[in-house]
C-alpha cells in the first residue's frame, strides 16, 4: 500500500495531463468505482429522461384526439365497440378497462359505486406506468452529490497520504490528486442536476395528466 502511495506521488510530481481520461487513469480503484457509478446513474437518468419527455408529447396528444372523438360519439358502448384492439393511449385504456367491467356485470345495482371504483383503479394503474422511473430521477438527484463527494474526499486523502511521503507541498505535486479528486464532485453534480429538474417538471406534468384523469372520469360518470 505504501508503495503504491509512493509511486503516486512520483507520478504526481511528473503528470501535468488534466484531460479527464487522464485523471480517470491516474484515480484509484475506489475512485474509479464512484466515477463509473455516477457515469452509469447519469447515462440511465438521461435515457428515462428521453423517454418521458417523449411519452408525455405523446400521451398529451393522443388523450386529447380520445376525448374528441368520445365526446362527439353517439353512445360510450358503441364507442367501446369502435376501439382498435391494440390502444395505448392511458385514457382510452381506462375507458375501456370501466367498460370492461361495465358489461360484464348487467346488475344496475351500486351502478355507480362500481363505475367510480373501476374507473379509479384504471386510472391508478396508468399513473403507475407513468410514473415508472419517476423514484430513479429522484434518487440520483438526492445521492449523487454525495456519491461524489465521497470519492473526492477520498482522492484528497490519497493526495495527502501522497504529499507526506513525498515530503514536497509544491503546487505541483497538489494539484493533480486534487484535480481527480475534484472531477468526482463535478461527475456527482452532472448527474443530479438534470436528475431534479426532470424530476420536477415530470412530476407536475403527472400530476396535471392525472387531473384530466380524473376530470374525464367525472364527466364519463355522469352518462352512465
Amino acid at each position: 500500500m505504501e508503495a503504491d502511495i509512493t509511486s503516486q506521488a512520483v507520478g504526481l510530481g511528473t503528470n501535468t495531463d488534466f484531460s479527464l481520461l487522464s485523471l480517470f487513469f491516474r484515480a484509484d480503484i475506489v475512485v474509479k468505482s464512484v466515477i463509473v457509478i455516477l457515469i452509469v446513474c447519469s447515462i440511465y437518468s438521461w435515457a428515462v429522461i428521453i423517454e418521458k419527455f417523449r411519452l408525455f408529447k405523446k400521451i398529451n396528444k393522443s388523450s386529447e384526439e380520445f376525448e374528441e372523438k368520445f365526446w362527439n360519439s353517439k353512445s360510450a358502448e358503441t364507442f367501446y365497440n369502435n376501439l382498435p384492439s391494440n390502444i395505448q393511449d392511458p385514457m382510452a385504456l381506462v375507458f375501456q378497462n370501466a367498460m370492461e367491467g361495465l358489461l360484464k356485470k348487467k346488475s344496475k345495482s351500486n351502478l355507480s359505486e362500481r363505475m367510480t371504483a373501476l374507473l379509479e383503479n384504471g386510472i391508478e394503474k396508468q399513473m403507475d406506468k407513468i410514473e415508472k422511473g419517476f423514484t430513479f430521477l429522484a434518487t440520483v438527484g438526492s445521492t449523487a452529490p454525495f456519491i461524489g463527494l465521497f470519492g473526492t474526499v477520498w482522492g484528497i486523502m490519497n493526495s495527502f497520504q501522497s504529499i507526506a511521503i513525498s515530503r514536497n507541498t509544491s503546487l505541483a505535486i497538489v494539484a493533480p490528486g486534487i484535480a481527480e479528486a475534484l472531477f468526482a464532485t463535478a461527475l456527482g453534480l452532472l448527474a443530479a442536476i438534470p436528475a431534479v429538474v426532470a424530476y420536477n417538471k415530470f412530476n407536475t406534468e403527472s400530476k396535471k395528466y392525472s387531473q384530466k384523469l380524473e376530470n374525464f372520469s367525472k364527466r364519463f360518470l355522469t352518462i352512465i
